[in-house]
This record gives structure tokens, sequence and C-alpha cells, in this order.
């Protein structure tokens, strides 16, 4: 009797520690995962890091934040003032369809819609402060992600203006395909501004010889820093010919461009 006796509590006391066991393991899980849910609800993504907020579609149907994987030719167009690039730019997106941006048009632009980000920039322009390059790019992002479903490439025109903005346009937005540079001697440059002065009913502030020689000088400085940085990119184009000349060479280099990015 005392041995059965004996077998019955030791039964009985392993079927207790099982029981204990089970609920032990049972609060472990539940601890567990309350830190888990806890977690993810407070975590929030590193500073340059993706999240689903950037994937969300823009009005033009592409969600931003997608300008690398498009993979659509990106062309930055420098020349001093005066070189003819905003006749150039026209050629070019009659015959390719490209979309042409300019920093300063977008700036404009969007002072012009009269939103608070406009009002902002304005207020901005009128201190003579300078514009931060991040909300730059921002312009200049939006606009090309909206036009991304309908354009062969871009033109980005009179950008970058210094030898930062470069490497932060590749890294914000894509990298660049190739550099048009149009290239003039400083006596060009001013003999064509100043006949344009001459023969327009408004005159700018900055249109005198004096100050379009610091404006040229300041563009020269600031260029060849930033075309240095790439020497593979950039196509040098003699712009003291006839426009149709000028863009025979241009026609070139898209094409040969173009060829490239379908292989």
């Amino acid at each position: 009797l005392r041995l059965v006796l004996l077998v019955d509590f030791v039964q009985q006391a392993s079927l207790a520690k099982f029981v204990i066991m089970l609920f032990m393991c049972h609060q472990m899980a539940l601890e567990q995962e309350s830190k888990a849910k806890e977690k993810a609800s407070t975590s929030t993504p590193p500073s340059g890091s993706s999240s689903p907020a950037v994937q969300v579609p823009n009005a033009g149907g592409v969600p931003t934040g997608h300008m690398r994987e498009a993979n659509v030719p990106i062309i930055w167009v420098l020349g001093g003032p005066g070189c003819g690039k905003g006749t150039q730019c026209a050629k070019i997106v009659a015959k390719y369809n490209f979309s042409h941006f300019s920093t300063g048009d977008l700036l404009r632009d969007e002072v012009a819609s009269g939103s608070d980000k406009g009002k902002e920039l304005q207020d901005m322009m009128r201190q003579g402060i300078l514009v931060p390059n991040e909300t730059v790019l921002k312009l200049l992002e939006a606009a090309m992600v909206k036009a991304l479903n309908g354009t062969v490439g871009y033109l980005i025109d009179g950008y970058p203006r210094e030898p930062a903005q470069g490497p932060e346009f590749e890294k914000f937005i894509a990298p660049v395909d190739i550099i048009l540079y149009f290239e003039c001697s400083n006596e060009t440059l001013v003999a064509r501004i100043m006949k344009r002065a001459a023969e327009s009913s408004t005159v700018r502030a900055d249109d005198n010889e004096e100050t379009l020689k610091t404006r040229i000088a300041t563009f020269r400085e600031n260029t060849e820093k930033i075309l240095v940085q790439y020497p593979t990119q950039l196509r040098r184009i003699n712009a003291e010919r006839a426009p149709e000349e000028i863009f025979a060479d241009v026609e070139k280099s898209i094409d040969e461009l173009l060829a490239s990015k379908k292989k």
C-alpha cells in the first residue's frame, strides 16, 4: 500500500511540474509577442532609408524615389550667358521629345502657384537669401517624376551651378548620363548679350558689360570645377558657330546616348 501511495504521489508531482512549465512557457511567449509589437509601433526608419511613404504614387502615377530605377537618359546642359543653350534645348525637345527643366523656372513657377512653399521661396528671394539646394532638388525631382511616363529623357538646364551640386543631384535623384557644355569665348558671350539687350524692349539690370564680365568669370570658375568631376560624361561643343552646325554635334551626342541605353 505504501508503495502504491508513493508512486501515485510521484505521478501527481510530475504532472504538476509539467503544468507549471507549460504555463511559464505560455507567459514567456506572450511577453515576447508584446515586446515585438511595441517595438514595431514605436520604431522609425533611419534617415535616408526607404519608407512606405516614399513609394506613394504622385500625380503622374510613378512612385517618387524611382528615378534611378527608371534609367531614363539625363543630360545636364551647361554654358555661359549668351552661349545659345536655350535655342539648342528647344531643338532637342522638338526632335527627341525630351523634358526640359530649368531650376530658375521651377522656382518661379512655385512662387507663382501661391503655395505655402512658394510664399516661403518668395520671401527668401526678396531678402537675397540663396534657396537651399535640397529645396531645389525636391522641386526638380517632383517635376521629373511627374513627366516620367511620357518622356524620352531629361534636359536639366543650367544645373549644377556649383561643384557640390552635381554629386548631390546624383545622390538624391539619379546619375547624369552626359553633359552638353556649349563653349564660347568671353568676347562672344558679351557681344551676344549686349546685342540681345539692344534689341529687347526690356533691359535686365545685369545686362551691362562690366557686370557681364563678372558673371562670366564666376561662371567659368565654378563650371570648370564641375566639369573636372565628370570627364567621361562631358561633351564639349563649339558654340561659336551657327545654330544648325551646333545642333549637328548635339544630335551626334544624343544619338550615341540613346543607342547605349538600348543595349
